[in-house]
């Protein structure tokens, strides 16, 4: 095991890994010090856990589930447990923050105020809560995923966002050089899981009343909170590290 980087660490890890294999950053993000999960929601973090699970180390793999997810992502979530018989943690956002909510604005006020306020309850909450446990985690973005906001993603960060007084979190991207295609040519080359959403023209699959598909030639991103701007499709998990 390797000690948890500290942030001069960091940066000069980032750039002797920027052109590395993705497996050879998650193995280097696999022998940290500490505690370090997978986080796990769509295509690219299925990826993850099957060369996690290639690699043949011990790994950890944590979920959000925001309680408006499709029934889909649900039997997803499950499907890939089952595949590789692995337990995955998943977090649930605070009851009474979701029932106030609820309460005060309805089931769908984010069509009026924006997203912010429910994601950050239902999703960064849970994630700050969870990540207040972890050494390190480790994601599925892409720098292409989102215009304007994740072209700069380097394959290793000191998590700006999460990191806590006292207490440095690092974030593994391994995944940050690859394309969608890259992705998807791997789940198909390795026959893995993949949520059957992603056969009726989802791409970038959330909740279900912020997600619908996308026409050919749309960006991926245009099929999340689409009566927004398009450059801003950050629900907050990733926001404290991305460029504006």
């Amino acid at each position: 095991m390797t000690a948890i980087p500290t942030i001069d660490l960091v940066d000069a890890l980032a750039t002797e890994y920027a052109d590395k294999s993705p497996s050879e950053i998650l193995e280097l993000a696999l022998s940290q010090e500490g505690e370090i999960a997978i986080s796990f929601s769509g295509a690219e973090d299925v990826v993850l856990i099957d060369m996690a699970h290639n690699l043949g180390k011990p790994f950890r793999v944590f979920s959000l589930d925001t309680g408006r997810l499709h029934p889909e992502t649900y039997q997803f979530i499950d499907t890939v447990r089952k595949h590789y018989g692995i337990k995955i943690e998943i977090c649930f956002p605070e009851s009474d923050a979701v029932q106030q909510l609820v309460n005060e604005k309805g089931l769908f006020s984010f069509y009026q105020d924006d997203h912010k306020e429910c994601c950050g309850i239902r999703k960064v909450q849970p994630l700050r809560k969870k990540l207040a446990t972890l050494d390190g985690w480790i994601t599925g973005q892409r720098k292409d995923q989102s215009p304007g906001t994740r072209t700069a993603i380097p394959v290793i960060q000191a998590d700006a966002g999460f990191s806590g007084e006292g207490k440095q979190l690092i974030k593994y991207n391994p995944l940050a050089n690859w394309s969608s295609a890259d992705v998807w040519n791997y789940i198909r080359m390795m026959e893995i899981p993949y949520n059957p959403l992603h056969e009726k023209g989802f791409i970038s699959i959330g909740c279900e009343p912020c997600t619908r598909p996308v026409l050919p030639n749309q960006h991926e991103r245009e099929g999340r909170w689409w009566w927004e701007e398009a450059t801003h499709k950050e629900c907050g998990l990733h926001a404290g590290n991305l460029q504006k």
